[in-house]
């Protein structure tokens, strides 16, 4: 891979989005990235749901693959987003992968 240096007018190569906020969570860096990376599923190729909520569908084979972990890590960083409050996931049926709805975290008024 080729690097360059940034200057005024450098576009952006493709990025994902972390909410600032997120960043103060206590959640592992992967599960931050893993967030990131829903994040980035759900504004690209989200599904609504009948109340018009965004969902994701993202198996954790696929997740892990995305993010070069393996799938049990994958899990536990799912466990931690959905302890958080960060996601929340819906089981579907037997051998279908469960709808992620992805929640924003609130900006703290109170902090500068």
């Amino acid at each position: 891979m080729n690097y360059e240096f940034m200057i005024t007018g450098t576009p952006l190569p493709p990025c994902m989005p972390l909410p600032k906020a997120a960043l103060r969570l206590p959640v592992s860096n992967t599960a931050k990235v893993m967030y990131a990376r829903l994040l980035d599923e759900i504004l690209t190729r989200g599904t609504e749901d009948c109340n018009g909520i965004l969902f994701v569908r993202f198996p954790v084979t696929k997740l892990a693959a995305a993010l070069s972990r393996s799938p049990q890590t994958c899990k536990r960083s799912l466990n931690e987003l959905e302890q958080a409050g960060m996601i929340m996931r819906v089981r579907q049926r037997i051998g279908e992968a469960s709808h992620i709805y992805i929640l924003l975290p609130k900006e703290d008024t109170d902090h500068e």
